[in-house]
């Protein structure tokens, strides 16, 4: 109910409601035109063609957009625990977590996958892969599982901010830049910084290596090639995480008195 009076909301007012979307396009639009500006000097990055990129950032931009429609209102929860707002969410017979990810739902953010979508679109026309079932439901997979660990990054985020109140970018740090860091390859990157997403911050889990799979690619660091069959399980661990911190946060949470 409340995130269909929220998308009433934005849609009484239609001009308006298509302009921001079409802002939000633009607006996300302009990391591919980046990669495709880059490609006219060179034939390769990383050892990705321009084809293979625009996969790597289709499925970056399109997990982190529908992770960010979903539960991207709770990064604001360090706002509400400062007003005191928080209180009203605990006192009605619905979860504190759906209301607070329900709670000023803008329906605009669907600009974000709608557009890495179409780049998915092209970039599959372009590709050269043999493809198979396996492939192809990895590659479908890696799209809700990589939805699901970015909405567990945005939750990780906001139980932090029980915590640490104005600490809101800690989180976006994570979710939006990490997005910035899998839309390229990371062999580009060093080895630590690749060690670090995929055991300490998975991002590596949310596309790098099902896309590495379904190119028939070997994984870095000496990982077996199947590694990106494993971001599953990587989703099940993120969401316990999270569930955890964020039960371990309310539990916490004295209101504005304390």
């Amino acid at each position: 109910m409340l995130v269909t009076m929220w998308i009433r909301s934005a849609l009484a007012y239609p001009a308006s409601f298509v302009l921001m979307l079409i802002g939000t396009m633009l607006m996300t639009v302009m990391d591919f035109v980046a990669i495709v500006l880059m490609f006219s000097h060179i034939d390769a990055f990383g050892g990705f063609s321009l084809a293979e990129m625009a996969l790597l950032y289709a499925t970056a931009s399109t997990t982190l957009g529908l992770a960010d429609l979903v539960t991207g209102s709770i990064e604001r929860v360090g706002q509400r625990i400062r007003s005191g707002a928080l209180d009203v969410y605990l006192i009605r017979p619905v979860p504190a977590f759906i209301q607070t990810a329900a709670d000023q739902f803008a329906l605009r953010r669907i600009g974000r996958p709608l557009q890495a979508g179409v780049v998915l679109v092209l970039a599959l026309g372009h590709l050269d892969v043999d493809w198979t079932v396996a492939k192809g439901i990895v590659l479908v997979l890696s799209l809700i599982v990589g939805s699901i660990i970015f909405a567990s990054i945005f939750v990780l985020g906001a139980a932090f901010q029980f915590l640490a109140i104005d600490s809101a970018e800690v989180a976006s740090a994570f979710t939006y830049g990490g997005q910035t860091l899998t839309q390229y390859p990371l062999s580009i990157f060093g080895k630590d910084i690749v060690r670090a997403v995929t055991f300490v911050v998975p991002l590596a889990f949310v596309n790098y290596y099902p896309v590495l799979f379904v190119l028939g690619r070997p994984a870095p660091l000496g990982l077996p090639s199947w590694i990106g069959l494993l971001s599953p399980g990587v989703a099940v661990v993120m969401v316990t995480l999270a569930s955890l911190a964020w039960r371990g946060g309310l539990r916490r949470y004295r209101s504005t008195g304390s």
